[in-house]
This record gives C-alpha cells, structure tokens and sequence, in this order.
C-alpha cells in the first residue's frame, strides 16, 4: 500500500501526475533512438556502454508506461475529484525497473573511463551489489510508508548506507580516473559525478516524501521528483557519457566520430570523403 491510494486529487494533481508519466517515458522513446543512432560514431570499446544505455531506455520506457496507464486505472473521476477505485497504484514497480537499470547506469561509467581487468570486474561487482542492495532495501521500507512504522525507517536508512557506497565508488571512479583521459574531456567526466550525485539525491527525498508533505500534493512533487530524476540520471547521464566517448574516439583519430563532428558544424550538410579515407 502506497500513500498514493491514501488521496483524493483534483484535476489539476491528477493531470500534473498524469503528464509527468507521459513525458517520462517519451523522453525514454527518445533516447533510445538516440543511443541506437550513434552507438557507431565511438570506438568498439565504448558500445557496451551505448548497449547499456539502449537497454535502460527499453526498461525505463516500459516502466513509466506501466506507471501512466496504473495510474488511469486507479483513479477515476466522480464529478468533482479523482478517487481510487477497484485497483491501487504501486511504486513498486519503480524499484523493479532500477533493479535493472541501477548496475547498467554504473557499468556504462566503468566503460567510458577506461577501467579494465581486474579493477573493472571489481568495480562490476561493487556496483551490482551495492545497487541491488540499495533498491530491494528501499522496495521493502517502502511497504510500510503508509504508517511510518518503524521498518519504513530501518530499511531506508540501509538503503542509505548503499547510496553513501555507491557514490563514493563513482567518486573514485570518476576523478580516479580522470587524469589519464584527454584535457578535453576531463570536465564533462567531473561533471558526471556531480549529476549523477545531484540527481539521485531526488530519490530519497521522493521515499521521505510521506514523512515530509502527507498529502495529494506531496504526491504530486514525489512523482515529479521520481520521474525528473529518472530522466537526467538516464537520458542526460547516458548522453553525456556518449558524447565523452565520441570525443575520446575523435581524438584518437577515429573517423566515423569526426566525421560525426564536422556534420554537426556543418549543420547537418556533410562534404564527399576524401580518396582514402576510412
């Protein structure tokens, strides 16, 4: 039992919630085409994490929807609110989807600065623990958000300590790394831990939302929160990450991630390659 099914909404809320479900997994049909497009324009060592990145779209789009179309069942309109009927909303499938898209996000930054052999399967391991730990011990906590009851706070704060793992692992990672990669990348790949940090710190605050602003409105901003979140720490995350590899792919001279830039100058309009090139 979610708080969702505590509420009644009013056009408004029910709209914001319903619009906000539409424009997440959207932005996922998007990005997903996106990732499909210039998979190819980086070196082969970086498609696994374009692969990645394919795969959480496919998973997040398929969530969100689920989420819509949940939502529309679950409240129907009397004449002058949106009250639930014969079925409840659940989070839960939330927590489901990041159970896949968790370990894929992080392996995708093991890929793109480089980490190999031992430290790579290493870094695999911590993050698939840690990010599995860290969503099953919120799905469970969440079970029990309607009263606050005590396992809602024990399992959240576990859930915490994972987050804390996780983050200090991205922040090795990252600036562990960064020194090794071309200048130019250097601020975008500092700049991935700090919208990967920024925008997962959301989630708590969406679990936290009952304990904070107990009403349809704070239903509202918890649903905004989720969604917004998944869509930067996904899409944008995933982008990013990309574009650091089409650079690195251009700067050891790889031709397709060139050629992808000077289209980009161009705006759009491509010259016929030259004799030779390949």
């Amino acid at each position: 039992m979610n708080i969702e099914n505590e509420f009644t909404y009013n056009y408004w809320q029910y709209s914001i919630v319903d619009h906000v479900f539409t424009i997440g997994y959207a932005a996922m049909a998007a990005g997903l085409v996106y990732f499909l497009v210039t998979s190819k324009q980086a070196l082969p060592r970086y498609r696994l994490a374009s692969a990645l990145s394919a795969v959480v779209m496919v998973s997040a789009f398929l969530e969100l929807l689920v989420l819509s179309l949940q939502w529309q069942r679950t409240f129907v309109w009397d004449g002058a609110q949106y009250v639930v009927g014969d079925q409840l909303f659940s989070n839960g499938f939330r927590y489901m989807n990041w159970s896949i898209d968790v370990p894929a996000l992080l392996v995708q930054l093991l890929v793109v600065v480089g980490v190999t052999g031992v430290a790579f399967r290493r870094g695999v391991v911590i993050f698939v623990v840690s990010g599995l730990a860290m969503v099953y011990t919120g799905y469970v906590g969440q079970f029990y958000e309607v009263g606050r009851e005590a396992p809602f706070w024990v399992w959240g704060a576990i859930s915490t300590v994972f987050f804390a793992i996780i983050i200090a692992v991205v922040w090795r990672t990252t600036y562990g790394n960064v020194d090794r990669l071309p200048l130019e990348v250097r601020p975008m790949v500092k700049g991935v831990f700090w919208l990967l940090t920024i925008t997962w710190m959301l989630y708590p605050g969406a679990y936290l939302m009952p304990a904070i602003w107990d009403s349809a409105d704070g239903v509202v901003a918890r649903q905004m929160s989720y969604t917004i979140a998944d869509v930067v720490s996904k899409v944008i995350y995933g982008v990013l990450l990309g574009i650091i590899a089409q650079r690195i792919s251009r700067i050891e001279g790889y031709e397709p991630a060139r050629d992808a830039q000077a289209t980009a100058l161009r705006g759009g309009v491509t010259e016929v390659d030259a004799p030779g090139r390949v």
